[in-house]
């Protein structure tokens, strides 16, 4: 059985057990109790799209080790988990970007005080079809092709067809984060071009580019396969870089970002226990496995 069926039947069976049982969550969000000891607990956790097949395998193999902790995960976008953070109807948010400030200044009026951790980093890998003859873009020309102005493969010395432009909706921190480097790296008031197309996950954005040679998206290492070919990004220096674990390790890929998991106040009890395991080499190496970059 492939991981990600295992994750799948173990997080329906993990939400069957809470619907049955009513169990607290660590932090106790619904009722404001404090984390339970590391004897037991469960720990509610939403967010970042980008993140959730990696935070699926991290609960999956920390329930493993301990077999009395209860760990529910859901994707939706950091925008998703951030709000449900503010609701206090979660214990840990994913976010691939950092709280905004209004963010922060919803949580300090909510009496909150989000604590982010870094615990992986991510490559945004912008994907063509394999047919597609492109291999590199500079930063400028994807600004332009995101943007809305350039719209024709021809222009890039590509075919004579549209650009298909996908990008992820708002919702997601991976779409507020290539808006902010890319789109808007010449004029901050910049938006995503009128034709581009909005999509829910990263996963739709690579099925999409598997299937169509028009097309072009972003989407984080971990999502890319032999269905996609990523591209070069073009440097300031000039040289061209793909994404890749090593690239985004020594920092010369250009569009890098630190994926974090946040917290109410620093971590105590059960989910202080989760986050440093994520933080060992075990969950370091699932990290890996999954390829997304660790962060040692």
């Amino acid at each position: 059985m492939s991981r990600i069926v295992r994750i799948i039947a173990l997080l329906v069976s993990v939400s069957l057990f809470l619907a049955a049982c009513g169990t607290p969550t660590a932090t106790s969000p619904t009722t404001g109790s404090t984390s339970p000891s590391l004897e037991g607990g469960a720990i509610v956790v939403k967010g970042s799209d980008t993140m959730v097949n990696l935070a699926s395998a991290w609960a999956e193999d920390y329930m493993i080790e301990r077999q009395n902790v209860r760990i529910t995960v859901s994707g939706g976008g950091s925008g998703i988990g951030i709000a449900a953070f503010l609701n206090k109807t979660a214990d840990i948010c994913n976010n691939s970007r950092p709280l905004a400030q209004e963010e922060l200044d919803k949580a300090k009026a909510a009496g909150l005080e989000p604590v982010s951790i870094v615990v992986a980093k991510d490559g945004v890998s912008v994907v063509v079809h394999p047919s597609n003859p492109i291999g590199e873009l500079s930063m400028e020309q994807l600004a332009a092709i995101f943007g809305g102005k350039i719209t024709n493969w021809k222009e890039l010395g590509g075919a004579d067809s549209e650009i298909v432009v996908l990008s992820r909706d708002n919702n997601s921190g991976t779409y507020t984060f290539f808006k902010e480097h890319i789109v808007q790296m010449k004029d901050k008031k910049a938006e995503y071009g009128l034709m581009v197309q909005f999509l829910p996950t990263s996963q739709g954005i690579a099925d999409e580019v598997a299937r169509n040679p028009k097309a072009i998206g972003y989407v984080g290492l971990g999502y890319l396969s032999d269905k996609q070919k990523a591209l070069a990004v073009k440097t300031a220096t000039g040289s061209a870089v793909l994404p890749s674990v090593a690239t985004v390790l020594d920092n010369s890929y250009p569009v890098s970002r630190p994926l974090f998991c946040t917290t109410n106040g620093q971590p105590k009890g059960v989910i202080q226990d989760y986050l440093a395991w994520i933080l060992s080499p075990k969950g370091q190496e699932i990290v890996r496995s999954l390829d997304f970059v660790p962060i040692q």
